[in-house]
């Protein structure tokens, strides 16, 4: 197996009581080690997957709002401090090419594509749905390291299927991911490692084993007995 760009990455002295450090899975970060080419992180809203993310890019260089690290642009500085506050333990490789997709600042980076023209399958992202941008722009990439944050938000079902292709084409030529997500489809990826994100911090876990699977299982097996106690 290739060694990964990123092997784990540490937590540096914190206030535990200010944020994000009050998060109990920021906390837990030195136990995050990437040891596969994709890594996954899972857990409810607020439990720190966006916040934890958006520290990896940053400290790799890539712009806090998305795109490649030649991506210069903001518009409402949200970052947190994490990105200052934690080390990346690096492997002996260094990518030459990345990405950093940011589901909910996509619109801004689409702006700044077309600020300086940038075109993908011969149009704009603007000129394109959000899904068909998403998949423009990963139908673009070379081998790298890509860190994504939650880019289920702009797919159907059939197009998660379609980023798991893009993901093993990439990996098979020694890319790496790290992705937070909620999608039980993506969250499949063969020989993925997967970290859940909680109140008691990060735990290693296995597929059937994850919060948002197990849930999603059985509402599918059962939506009327669901639907009918949560309606009541």
């Amino acid at each position: 197996m290739t060694e990964n760009f990123i092997r784990q990455i540490k937590l540096d002295e914190s206030d535990s009581s200010a944020y994000p450090f009050s998060i109990p899975a920021v906390l837990a970060i030195e136990s995050l080690h990437f040891t596969n080419p994709v890594t996954f992180l899972v857990g409810e809203n607020g439990s720190g997957k966006s916040t934890i993310i958006e520290a990896i890019a940053v400290a790799a260089g890539f712009n806090a709002e998305g795109g490649t690290k030649n991506y210069s642009f903001s518009s409402v500085d949200t970052t947190s401090s994490l990105h200052e506050n934690i080390t990346l333990v690096r492997g002996a490789r260094k990518e030459t090419y990345g990405y950093f997709l940011r589901a909910e600042s996509f619109y801004t980076t689409a702006n700044y594509s077309n600020s300086v023209d940038l075109k993908f399958n011969g149009k704009s992202l603007h000129e394109q749905s959000h899904g068909e941008a998403f998949l423009s722009i990963l139908s673009s990439f070379r081998p790298g390291l890509f860190i994504f944050d939650e880019p289920e938000a702009a797919f159907s079902p059939q197009r998660i299927l379609t980023l798991m292709v893009e993901i093993q084409r990439l990996t098979q030529q020694g890319s790496q991911f790290i992705i937070a997500t909620h999608s039980p489809i993506l969250l499949a990826f063969p020989d993925a490692t997967i970290y859940q994100l909680s109140e008691s911090g990060i735990q290693h876990t296995k597929y059937d084993d994850i919060d948002h699977v197990k849930l999603s299982r059985d509402f599918l097996s059962n939506p009327e007995v669901y639907l009918k106690h949560l309606l009541s």
